[in-house]
Parts: C-alpha cells; structure tokens; sequence
C-alpha cells in the first residue's frame, strides 16, 4: 500500500470513528478560554497512529496530541485528529482529520476528510489536487468586494487583536466573511473555490500541512511566516492568489 493510500485509510477510519460520537455526551480533558482538549482527540490520533505505523512501523508520528514512532525518521507524519474540536464540542458539524506527509523536511502529501459531508481531499506533490476524486481549483475571481474570506484569531490575546483587526477591514471590502473554526478545511475551501482566503497571525503546523499542499496544487498561494519563540507556531496568508489580499493586512 502507498503513502497515500495510508494516509486515507487513516483519515477515514477516524472520521467515522469521530462521527460515531458527534452528537453525544463527550468527555473533556482540559477547558480553557478560547480552547478545548477532548478525550476524543487523543482516541482519534491513536487510531490514526495505528493505522500509519502498522504499515510503516519506522516513520514518526508529530501530532497535536503528540509524538510516537521513530522520531529520527525521514519520514514524518504531521497529524491534527480532530481540526475544530469546539465546534465537534457544541454539535457543529464542521470539523475534519488532517493529515500530512513530509520526507526530508518537504511536505510530499496530504490528505483531509470532512466527515459530516463526506468530503475528501487529497493531494500529492506534482500531481492534482482532488477532491472525491475529482480534479480542483481555486476561484478565479480578483477583487476584494467578490470575495468571501475566513479570518481566525487565534487563542491568545495578540492573536485576536490582530484577527479582530484584520476582520474589521476586509468587512468593509469584501462581499462576506467568515470565522469557520477549522483552518484545514479554510484551507480546502480555498483550494476548491469556496472561499478565497484564509489568513490567521498564529497557527499550528498540524492545522495547516496538508492544506498548504493541497492548496498550492490547486494554484493558489500561501505564505507562512515562523514566529519566534513558539513551538512551531505560524502566521498564514493562504489565497487564491489572485487577490490583493495585502490591503486588508
């Protein structure tokens, strides 16, 4: 079986893992502010983990709920079990599995599954990006008032001032905006033309490896900026790249 073909098998399995329980009675492992930590989290990663690494036993595993697997691998599997954990929490069916490939550092593959829609995409470098199957795109459109973008802002109180910032401004340009509560499928959205942007000042590299790729593949653009003193955190202007997205900045 190939990488990619694992990838999927895993994203799918926790996504109907992850659908069985949408709805229900949930455990909480940790509340905070703007965030929440649910016992499913770690079951979906470990459900992930076993699919990856029963088929290639000596590949690491750098997920949001942690590490396993060979850590000095080559290859590298960047996991988010569950993207938009708040709204799985309040019964908000947009939330999706995220998972990504890298091989000496460079991102090869990436797969993300919206398990409320059945909704795959999938993507490996030099090849097209797809979803269900089907070759995608980004918008072709080119100005801000056509647009519809997805603002974050983040968990801490920096992060939300830049985002509230930045909301304020394309308000008054763009035709709608948008805070979704999951940055893999802002991501994908752009990539198929749903949306045109996504833009947020502090990310995880979990939330958005697989996106990056499948987005690029799509022709869009993303720019990601490494901010110092954070484990990998990551400011993302991701579009269609198309747009000037620079004068809502």
């Amino acid at each position: 079986m190939n990488y990619l073909d694992v990838a999927k098998q895993a994203a799918c399995q926790a996504g109907a893992f992850l659908k069985e329980h949408f709805g229900k009675p949930l455990d909480v492992d940790e509340a905070k502010h703007h965030d929440i930590k649910l016992a499913l989290d770690r079951e979906s990663q470990d459900l992930i983990t076993r699919v990856i690494l029963g088929a290639f036993p000596d590949h690491a595993i750098y997920g949001e709920e942690g590490l396993a697997g060979n850590q000095d691998s080559e290859y590298q599997w960047i996991v988010d079990p569950i993207d938009g954990t708040v709204n799985f929490f309040y019964g908000i069916p947009h939330y999706c599995v995220s998972i990504a490939l890298r091989h000496k550092g460079e991102l090869i593959l990436g797969t993300i599954y919206d398990p409320s829609m059945g909704d795959l995409w999938e993507v490996e470098k030099g090849s097209p990006a797809l979803l269900n199957g089907e070759p995608i795109s980004v918008s072709p459109r080119t100005k801000l008032e056509e647009c519809a973008l997805f603002v974050g802002c983040g968990k801490d109180e920096e992060a939300l001032t830049t985002g509230l910032e930045r909301f304020r401004k394309a308000s008054l340009r763009a035709r709608k905006m948008r805070m979704m509560g999951s940055a893999a499928l802002g991501m994908a959205y752009v990539a198929t033309g749903r949306l045109d942007a996504y833009v947020e000042s502090r990310i995880s590299l979990w939330d958005i490896a697989a996106g990056q790729l499948l987005l690029e593949a799509a022709g869009g653009k993303t720019e990601l900026t490494e901010i110092p003193g954070n484990a990998d955190a990551w400011s993302i202007v991701a579009t269609n790249g198309k747009i000037p997205i620079e004068e809502i900045l």
